[in-house]
């Protein structure tokens, strides 16, 4: 039996007396946080609308049957080259209006799979999945512009689970050399091993899933390839966050943060920095749904800075 010791004043003086104390309940078991359970409303979260673009919308068939956007402006009816960004999981009209702000040569890719980054991986983990939609968006390119289309540069922008078609992308040594530049938004995650065991609790990262980003990276960091990877606060729980899988990379990378107080877009708040060459890595303030929304409304600035921000490729 369990005792607590009580004092109480009696005739001027301090009596002890003994009171017994429930046993402790027992502590429930922590809840998993993915989706993550976090409401807050610090920040403005402020969200772009859509707005009409010059230029047509064909489709294309995709991995499994699924539909793909592609948006091919106007103005790339000019010439005979369009640079292409293949953007992965999210609303297609926002990727397209990020896209159509880079200038009149460049048309969006929107492929929507479905949820997890394990159904992207899958969908191209065939080479020849990402070889068949390149040749067919050369050729919706070329029946939008009315005269033969050839590529230019490419890139490749995962969203969250998006990520997962990003990096089976990049697993094929052809698509490594093909891929200018890379944009992950908040979502470059990976397991934990042994399945689901937090890092705190003597779990490692699955860093297979991180071996084509490190070594896109590793490419960025000499000049040869244009990387930005964004990460927020969000602890999954069932997987690693990406702000463990961005703790990883710059170790492996030999790069260290920069702590930074200021705004980013869409009234996000900017943390961290680190970098290298062409490589960027920021980190941004939050652990709600919000927050990781933020970070998808936040792409034309993104795109921006991959192309402007950092150092040209070598040649």
């Amino acid at each position: 039996m369990r005792w607590a010791l009580v004092m109480t004043v009696a005739s001027g003086c301090l009596a002890p007396l003994r009171a017994q104390v429930p046993p402790a309940a027992a502590t429930p078991p922590a809840a998993a946080q993915n989706p993550s359970p976090m409401v807050e409303h610090t920040r403005p979260h402020e969200r772009l609308v859509a707005r009409d673009l010059r230029g047509v919308t064909r489709t294309i068939t995709g991995p499994g049957g699924e539909r793909i956007e592609l948006w091919y402006p106007d103005a790339a009816r000019m010439g005979d080259t369009v640079d292409l960004v293949f953007h992965f999981h999210g609303a297609a009209w926002l990727p397209e209006q990020s896209v159509a702000a880079l200038g009149a040569r460049w048309a969006a890719v929107v492929v929507n799979i479905g949820a997890g980054s394990g159904a992207y991986d899958r969908a191209f983990a065939d080479p020849a999945v990402f070889d068949s939609l390149l040749a067919n968006v050369v050729r919706e390119s070329a029946a939008a512009s009315g005269r033969p289309v050839r590529t230019g540069r490419i890139v490749l922008v995962g969203f969250s689970a998006g990520h997962g078609a990003v990096r089976a992308i990049l697993r094929d040594p052809r698509h490594f050399a093909a891929v200018e530049a890379v944009l992950l938004i908040d979502g470059m995650h990976t397991s934990y091993v042994p399945d689901r065991q937090l890092m705190a609790d003597g779990g490692t990262l699955d860093t297979t899933n991180l071996a084509a980003f490190a070594a896109f990276a590793r490419a960025a960091t000499r000049g040869e390839k244009r990387f930005l990877i964004t990460h927020s606060e969000i602890f999954p729980g069932t997987f690693a966050s990406t702000t463990e899988t961005a703790d990883w990379l710059l170790a492996s990378l030999g790069l260290h943060r920069t702590p930074v107080l200021a705004w980013g877009p869409r009234g996000m708040q900017q943390l961290s920095e680190a970098g290298a060459g062409a490589f960027a890595l920021l980190g941004f303030a939050g652990n709600s749904a919000p927050d990781h929304i933020d970070q998808f409304h936040a792409m034309p600035e993104l795109l921006a800075r991959l192309f402007h921000s950092a150092a040209p490729p070598a040649p």
